[in-house]
């Protein structure tokens, strides 16, 4: 038989050993507790008139039709810091899954040497003239494995795909908050210049009333008063205006900031409107989906579950320490000091061996272990029990307001043609000799007033609806664990 043949058939005998122990510890046990979700008493629907039918999509802010706030997004999910950030840890939890499971396989190596010495003549070692420069060569392949029979290393594989998904769930927590910032700053924006567009116009109406009242108080038509009282008015949308263009401003740089930019584009860009806030599409209906999708859709919920699966993986791999570790180590290779008869029979050189290592004293060491493994899953226990109870309050609280500011800015509406016609009506009584000058300025006060708050509550409008889609999820998927990840946690064990 050749020597290539022998070698071959050495080789593989070890690796069916390896593969049969394998397979051996692949289907042994694995220590600690399984994860199941807990039990929820979830509601079937939410509260009566609050909650209208259908379930938020992908690409959610579109349904605003603004151009501008669009591109804004867009712009945001690409540059955004933080949320490059998070994709970046995504990435690590996916390499940790993959070292997990390198662990759970046999690792093969191979290594080489050539050498070449000088014996000493006068050591204490007698070593004759002729061999006293020799050479050396080796050339050594090795397989190690050691068993799983406890499933440790399947519970550490578990709890890293359980990291992985927190990790991704995570990162779709930066993503909705990066979008939802976006549009809310967008709406601020918005509403801050409809608020400064109001105060501009306000200021120079009553720059105009304050030149004619000046003129009549000159010429002895009216009380210094009205003149006086005139001049406040005015001096106060006069500051207003430079309050709201402060709050522009840093609206602007907010954006900047949520969208990536570069810090000179920071300071010397400009964010670009597009449709003005009162001609903003308002949706008739804000879905919500079932309460039961909730568990599948908020990413805080998500995160949490993770988190507590992969608590209850590393139970078992606390409590493997408890048990005996075994090893197998298989070696074949060549040794001989000439480099012409390395790869021949008599040079070939192979080992198979076992070890078993068991702590027999380690002052309690393995049991705190598993004791703080069992703490850890009951906090992420708790946690996740919390975020539960959180989302369904978030989510009722949006719907709730979602209706109610609806019903606000109708009432604004109409307040405000109100406000306008006791204007023009106090303006008419002055001018008839009906009534004082206070008639009026209090008539400008409110509409001013009542101007301010109808752009605030048009943002308020807006704000909700983006606060009930954050509040569901999103437009987050609706596929409890992501393509790829045929298995929940509760099923990895098996892997």
């Amino acid at each position: 038989m050749s020597v290539a043949a022998h070698s071959s058939r050495v080789l593989r005998g070890a690796w069916c050993a390896l593969l049969t122990f394998t397979l051996c510890s692949l289907v042994g046990c694995a220590l600690g507790p399984d994860y199941d979700r807990p039990d929820f008493a979830t509601p079937v629907s939410w509260r009566t008139g609050t909650a209208d039918a259908g379930a938020p999509s992908e690409g959610w802010w579109r349904m605003f039709h603004d151009p501008a706030l669009e591109s804004l997004v867009e712009e945001a999910l690409a540059n955004n810091t933080d949320l490059a950030a998070a994709m970046a840890r995504v990435d690590q939890a996916r390499a940790m899954l993959g070292i997990a499971r390198a662990a759970q396989l046999p690792t093969a190596s191979v290594a080489g040497s050539a050498g070449r010495s000088e014996s000493s003549l006068r050591g204490t070692s007698n070593v004759p003239a002729s061999m006293r420069i020799g050479e050396l060569y080796q050339l050594q392949g090795q397989l190690a494995f050691e068993l799983d029979l406890w499933g440790k290393y399947r519970r550490a594989t578990e709890a890293a795909r359980a990291s992985l998904l927190a990790s991704d769930a995570a990162r779709e927590i930066v993503r909705l908050a990066v979008i939802s910032g976006t549009i809310l700053s967008y709406f601020d924006l918005l509403s801050y210049d409809q608020q400064l567009a109001v105060s501009r116009r306000t200021y120079k109406t009553r720059l105009n009333a304050e030149e004619l009242r000046r003129v009549r108080f000159e010429s002895g038509l009216t009380a210094e008063l009205d003149y006086r009282q005139s001049q406040v008015e005015t001096a106060t949308a006069e500051a207003s205006i430079y309050a709201l263009e402060i709050s522009v401003a840093q609206a602007e740089n907010a954006l900047a900031m949520l969208a990536g930019r570069s810090p000179a584009e920071i300071i010397g860009g400009a964010v670009a409107r597009g449709v003005p806030l009162d001609k903003l599409s308002v949706p008739a209906e804000v879905p919500a989906g079932l309460p039961s999708e909730l568990l599948e859709r908020r990413p805080d919920v998500w995160e949490a579950e993770m988190n507590l699966a992969s608590a209850t993986a590393r139970i078992g791999v606390a409590k493997a320490a408890y048990f005996p570790s075994i090893s197998l180590t298989g070696l074949f290779g060549w040794t001989s000091r000439q480099l012409d008869e390395l790869l021949t029979e008599p040079a070939k050189t192979w080992t198979i061996s076992g070890s078993i290592f068991q702590t027999l004293f380690d002052a309690g060491r393995i049991g705190y272990n598993v004791e703080a493994a069992e703490a850890q899953q009951r906090m992420y226990l708790a946690v996740y029990q919390g975020a539960v109870h959180n989302a369904f309050r978030e989510v009722q609280d949006a719907l709730i307001a979602n209706r109610k500011v609806r019903e606000r800015v109708n009432t604004l509406t109409r307040q405000l043609e109100a406000l306008r016609r006791s204007l023009m009506l106090a303006q008419q009584r002055y001018d008839s000799g009906y009534s004082n000058f206070l008639e009026v300025l209090d008539a400008e006060r409110s509409l001013f007033q009542g101007e301010m708050n109808y752009a605030a509550a048009l943002r308020d409008q807006l704000a909700a609806v983006v606060n009930v889609c954050r509040a569901v999820g999103g437009g987050w998927q609706t596929e409890p664990y992501p393509a790829g990840n045929e298995t929940a946690p509760a099923q990895a064990s098996t892997q």
